[in-house]
């Protein structure tokens, strides 16, 4: 066995599951099992977003380090379970370096998703929480015509050439924002305001507060706060995007704003929630599962805020339906558990939040970004503990078995 080229592969393998959403200590996790797997005397792995170390000893042999970075992060959730299960492969039947890069290339070179899915899931996504903050059918439409233009044509070609969340959050949020204000200067859309907090929720700057929570809970410390940094300097972009269309264009953010039924709430989550898991190239089958948990989260918290009108309690209770539903589907899936999760989560994420926040900031409005600071602390606080609740009770079901 070639030591060198074993561990080159491994960190092959946690790199692109990384770049491909998975959380940081799943994927250190999966090295250090796939590593172990061969019987070395020692072994130590270390990865954050941007950085994977390792180093091992075989027996009998010397210390063998390795160092990779890893230049960009998104989110491929199809590679991703791929991914995980060559990991599984691996440390079942320890293949030789030969077959391990083979499996690897196998799997990078996968069809990639139809550019018509895209186009679904982007309206899906987009237009689905637009209805979900009050839009009406022509709100809706005028969503889908500006997502497909937009945030999928145009960001598609703006991907190729930009590495940077912010710059394309920035350039994205402020042609997707001038188009709806343009739009509804011409008499087509009522909430400019509300169609353009749908649209801004598919640039999924929230996400990140998720995965930093999720971190941080695992002792990740260092990953969970440079997700929450990430998602951050992603809202900021959203906020300076959308803000300098309204100074060019004389657009105005209406009101906040206004939940329509539950019906329609419960409908427009699993459908947004489905989209979100097409946007994150799950796939059709895994995505509509992660839909039906979207839909439920937010009955759970619907739920829980009619019956006792506590905010906190209503997100905590949401996160911890999602955290136990993701842990369900994984094994009915026999994929990782973060394609349901960080998808069916997403009603309860303070995605429109940070927004508002970051556009208090940008418009001097600090009445607004301090109040929305404090929900935002709360509502992340509520996420955590309902992650948490299910995390405790998966450990004492797993020791009684």
């Amino acid at each position: 066995m070639d030591y060198e080229l074993l561990l080159n592969e491994i960190i092959n393998i946690g790199k692109e599951m990384i770049k491909s959403g998975a959380e940081t200590d799943r994927a250190e996790d999966s090295m250090y099992r796939m590593l172990e797997s061969y019987e070395l005397e020692q072994c130590s792995v270390f990865a954050i977003q941007s950085d994977i170390q390792a180093t091992i000893r075989p027996k009998d042999g010397h210390f063998i380090t390795q160092i990779r970075r890893v230049h960009s992060t998104g989110f491929n959730y199809d590679r991703l379970d791929y991914l995980n299960n060559l990991s599984r492969y691996i440390c079942k039947e320890k293949p030789s370096v030969e077959e391990i890069h083979e499996k690897y290339l196998e799997v990078l070179n996968r069809k990639p998703q139809p550019r018509y899915l895209q186009y679904v899931a982007a309206v899906l996504g987009g237009v689905g929480f637009g209805v979900y903050f009050g839009c009406d059918w022509l709100d809706a439409l005028v969503a889908i015509v500006i997502c497909a233009v937009v945030e999928v044509y145009l960001g598609n070609i703006l991907d190729q050439k930009e590495h940077s969340l912010v710059v394309y959050n920035l350039v994205i949020a402020f042609l997707s924002s001038a188009a709806v204000f343009l739009a509804g200067k011409a008499g087509l859309g009522h909430h400019p305001d509300r169609i353009v907090l749908g649209l801004n929720m598919v640039l999924i700057s929230g996400l990140g507060v998720a995965n930093g929570i999720r971190d941080v809970l695992n002792r990740a410390y260092l990953s969970g706060i440079i997700n929450i940094m990430n998602a951050c300097l992603g809202a900021i972009a959203i906020a300076c995007g959308t803000g300098l269309a309204m100074l060019l264009f004389k657009g105005d953010m209406y009101e906040m704003y206004i939940a329509p039924n539950i019906a329609v709430q419960l409908i427009s989550c699993g459908v947004a929630s489905m989209g979100f898991a097409l946007v994150f190239k799950a796939a059709v089958l895994q995505s509509f599962y992660a839909g039906i948990g979207g839909a439920v989260n937010c009955a759970c918290y619907v739920l829980v805020l009619n019956l006792h009108g506590n905010d906190f309690m209503a997100v905590m209770a949401g996160a911890a339906f999602v955290a136990a539903y993701a842990y369900r589907m994984s094994r009915i899936h026999r994929a990782p558990a973060t394609i349901f999760l960080t998808t069916s989560i997403m009603p309860v994420i303070p995605g429109a939040t940070l927004f508002y926040l970051m556009h208090g900031l940008v418009q001097s409005d600090y009445a607004l970004a301090s109040g929305q600071t404090i929900l935002l602390a709360q509502t992340c606080l509520a996420v955590a503990f309902g992650f948490l609740i299910v995390e405790i009770a998966m450990r004492y079901v797993g020791e009684k078995r």
